[in-house]
């Protein structure tokens, strides 16, 4: 059963901030305690470039009893956008052709666990009218948007580690193996699948292979590169896209009523992701971090050789809050690298312009771009056992500023 969780890698990197920009008297830190979401990483056509590898993360789930969400013209289910995906799911259920597997692809916050709780709640749903479902107002439904069905099962990443242990995977399995308490269909959904070994992974074939005629598993994975071959083969595969920043836009205005300079800072920050766009509008601590987040880079630019590393040397501490933090400041150094080019597009942190516009005039395109790509690498890789100080250093002496300072 799923409870409210706020996995440790999204609070590490509060308290790490707190903790390295309170030692600088220039700081000011305030704003009450939070998690840090991930969700500012930005699409980079101009530079051919596409968002980050993201690590994943686990957080309470973002579901709404009621359905007090925008619909579209095209269905009835909670899901912001992604028609085609319903629409596609629609007719399954119309046809009786429910796969025992469904793959969902896409970047953090885009929408994967909202579409496969969805979906649960369609495949359990008792209103009669099948076209109705889901229905939103039937006690399955409802206990599936607050995360308390018995039949609907989520794995759990380990609070130290950041993975997905095979032991994880193997008491979901014989969980999933029971017939239904309640509803017509027991559903496990893997959040952060990409954060499964090859081992952990295999230890899911035998259910796929063989799958019991209740049961339905969603695996959630922001890209397919980490999965193996035989996973993705035997899962119906989807692919979400972002929202367009517009469609956030109208989202956040239309239907929760921020306005319009808050609804596109945030429809700009999110990259597409609406989830996050929603979650920072209803917990503005998400902005907080963001901003203790962009100082703590604009300060690192300013330290000596030795200020680096020390620096260094604390991040390397928390693994699981480095993700998020490399994913801020790369939108950071994109948007340097944009106003260093002179190109027109606004910059997705339009609201620091000013300090992009002072860093982006002492340096080249050449220098902001090393910045940029040194920073996604690391960003990458994060899933490889790696020294972390160490490439903390690294990426610390490639920052420009050392010969200037």
């Amino acid at each position: 059963m799923c409870k409210d969780h706020a996995p440790r890698k999204l609070v590490l990197l509060r308290r790490l901030t707190l903790k390295l920009l309170k030692r600088e008297s220039s700081f000011k830190v305030g704003g009450k305690a939070g998690r840090f979401q991930a969700g500012w990483d930005t699409h980079l056509p101009s530079l051919n470039m596409q968002p980050p590898y993201i690590i994943g993360k686990s957080w309470k789930p973002f579901a709404l009893a009621g359905y007090n969400v925008l619909m579209t013209t095209t269905h009835h289910w909670p899901v912001y956008g992604h028609d085609w995906a319903v629409e596609h799911l629609q007719k399954a259920l119309a046809h009786g052709r429910i796969r025992h597997a469904y793959l969902i692809v896409g970047t953090e916050s885009v929408g994967k666990e909202t579409l496969a709780r969805a979906l649960a709640q369609a495949l359990n749903c008792t209103d009669p009218d099948e076209t109705a479902r889901p229905c939103g107002e039937c006690r399955n439904c409802k206990k599936i948007a607050s995360g308390n069905h018995p039949d609907v099962l989520y794995s759990e990443l380990d609070p130290t580690t950041g993975a997905l242990k095979i032991e994880e995977v193997r008491a979901v399995m014989s969980r999933l193996a029971l017939k239904p308490y309640e509803a017509r269909y027991r559903i496990a959904i893997f959040r952060d699948f990409d954060h499964a070994r090859p081992q952990t992974q295999d230890a899911l074939l035998k259910t796929l292979e063989e799958p019991p005629p209740h049961a339905v598993l969603i695996l959630l994975a922001p890209a397919t590169e980490a999965l193996l071959p035989t996973i993705i083969s035997r899962s119906q595969v989807m692919t979400l896209r972002g929202l367009p920043m517009e469609a956030v836009r109208d989202i956040l205005m239309q239907q929760r009523g921020a306005d319009r300079a808050q609804a596109d800072l945030l429809a700009r920050l999110c990259g597409g992701r609406i989830g996050w766009a929603l979650r920072a509008l209803d917990d503005p601590a998400l902005l907080e971090q963001r901003e203790q987040a962009l100082s703590l880079l604009e300060h690192l630019l300013t330290l000596n050789r030795a200020g680096r590393f020390a620096l260094a040397d604390d991040l390397s501490k928390d693994k699981l809050a480095l993700a998020p933090l490399l994913e801020l400041w790369q939108t950071y150094w994109r948007d340097v690298l944009l106003i260093a080019q002179g190109t027109s597009l606004t910059p997705a942190n339009k609201d620091r312009y000013d300090s992009l516009e002072r860093l982006a005039a002492t340096l080249s395109p050449d220098e902001a771009l090393a910045a940029l790509q040194a920073t996604r690498t690391l960003l990458h890789n994060l899933s490889l056992n790696l020294n972390l100080r160490l490439a903390l250093e690294v990426l610390f002496l490639d920052y420009p500023g050392l010969r200037r300072s």
